[in-house]
């Protein structure tokens, strides 16, 4: 048995138990593969599993841990390669598509129409759930990308008095980290955390346009532009200070590191809030948020969706349909979005629900997106693969590695080479 069957089968095996303990009262069962695995994530996930459980229905986990999802989209594929697919796994939008076009998802559309999502979702995102016009997914939640994340005690101890705008000021703020000897950027050297970083900048130097240009058109001017030789460059810059132990570290223990004091800021997704909240810690008083320096005003986004796979014959039946049919419907209820939303950081992906119930980042955060959907500054994440295949984010991903691990690399270059990797790869 190769590796990623071992894995497969270890996932499987794990989640049995579950299933033979509920079975006898169960109505059917639902399982679900996903990579919410971080303290803050896997208390998220625990809501939806206790609704699914009290609707009669059993949860069966097949939890995959790595916060970029690629050790998870292994042990998928492997699973519907060999016939068995989930009920449901935790895919991204552009994926979605590709599933889709090989005939392994289900329509939703009955429990859609039945619960009003065309008016419940924002048009762009309704769209990326469905396939050939039919919904075949469901989205939990809105991610945002370009947030920096600061720790207000250590920027008082370092002399940093506000919290940096600009490129100028965030290098500026880093300086005083570092000499008053804190890590001025918490950061893992993984190759997804790197393009982040990457992605941040590039909307601070570039804005929603320029992004949209080089990532959704590949516009040639764009990628080799002296605008990405800028980026490339603030890039060198800014592994300056990035956390020097940082390599290979995932995203929640750096986090850890901005919690406790070692470290002044993290440029993260806001699922880094959810570390933040579940070490029982208050936004505007122990942790601040802002858009990344030079991005406000863009909302880079990525959404975290359940994709609904057709069940292998010896699964489908009526009780499982229905399990997995109540795992749509639920996601999509205020119930679980108010507290799922809570617990992971991110904000509910229903129109105009109340935010009162959220902390301050959350707030802004649904303010900003609806503003920037107003306005077209919407900025669905490269490096999350909102905007392209897993095959051009891991062109992009090499390329940006690649660049970070050699001190000499030229930015004037990198453009070129990134142009030259995203169309090898289409």
């Amino acid at each position: 048995m190769n590796r990623i069957n071992r894995l497969a089968a270890m996932v499987s095996l794990a989640s049995l138990f579950p299933f033979v303990v509920h079975a006898a009262e169960s109505k059917g069962t639902v399982e679900v593969v996903h990579y919410w695995t971080s303290g803050g994530e896997a208390k998220s996930v625990d809501v939806l599993k206790k609704i699914i459980q009290r609707d009669g229905f059993t949860w069966q986990d097949s939890a995959v841990a790595g916060g970029g999802g690629g050790a998870a989209m292994t042990v998928l594929k492997t699973r519907a390669v060999s016939g068995n697919p989930p009920s449901a796994a935790q895919i991204k939008a552009p994926d979605i598509q590709e599933w889709g076009r090989l005939d392994l998802l289900t329509s939703v559309d009955d429990v859609a129409k039945a619960n009003h999502w065309d008016n419940l979702l924002p048009r762009t995102i309704a769209d990326s759930m469905k396939y050939e016009g039919h919904y075949v997914a469901v989205p939990v939640n809105i991610h945002r990308i370009n947030w920096l994340w600061l720790n207000p005690v250590v920027l008082k101890k370092a002399g940093v008095s506000k919290a940096p705008a600009t490129l100028e000021e965030l290098y500026a703020a880093g300086d005083k980290l570092k000499a008053a000897g804190f890590i001025a950027i918490a950061h893992g050297g993984q190759a997804w955390q790197d393009t982040t970083v990457f992605e941040n900048l590039l909307l601070s130097v570039m804005g929603a346009d320029g992004f949209k240009k080089a990532f959704i058109d590949v516009d040639e001017a764009t990628l080799t532009g002296p605008k990405m030789t800028e980026v490339f460059a603030a890039l060198h810059k800014l592994q300056g200070y990035l956390d020097p132990d940082g390599n290979g570290q995932d995203w929640n223990l750096e986090t850890a590191k901005v919690i406790n004091g070692k470290a002044g800021m993290q440029i993260m997704g806001d699922w880094a809030k959810s570390e933040w909240t579940a070490a029982g810690k208050q936004a505007d008083v122990d942790y601040l948020c802002v858009p990344f320096p030079g991005s406000q005003g863009v909302y880079s986004y990525t959404i975290d969706s359940l994709a609904m796979f057709k069940l292998a014959t010896k699964n489908d039946n009526p009780g499982n349909i229905a399990a997995r049919d109540d795992l749509a419907k639920v996601a999509l209820e205020p119930e679980f979005q108010y507290v799922f939303n809570q617990n992971k950081g991110s904000i509910p992906v229903i129109k105009g629900l109340d935010m009162s119930r959220f902390d301050s980042c959350a707030q802004a955060s649904a303010k900003d997106f609806a503003n920037a959907e107003k306005t077209g500054s919407l900025a669905p994440s490269m490096a999350f693969n909102m905007s392209t295949s897993q095959a051009v984010q891991g062109a992009v991903f090499d390329v940006v590695t690649h660049f970070m691990n050699d001190k000499d690399a030229d930015p004037a270059k990198a453009g070129k080479q990134l142009l030259a990797a995203i169309r090898a790869a289409q």
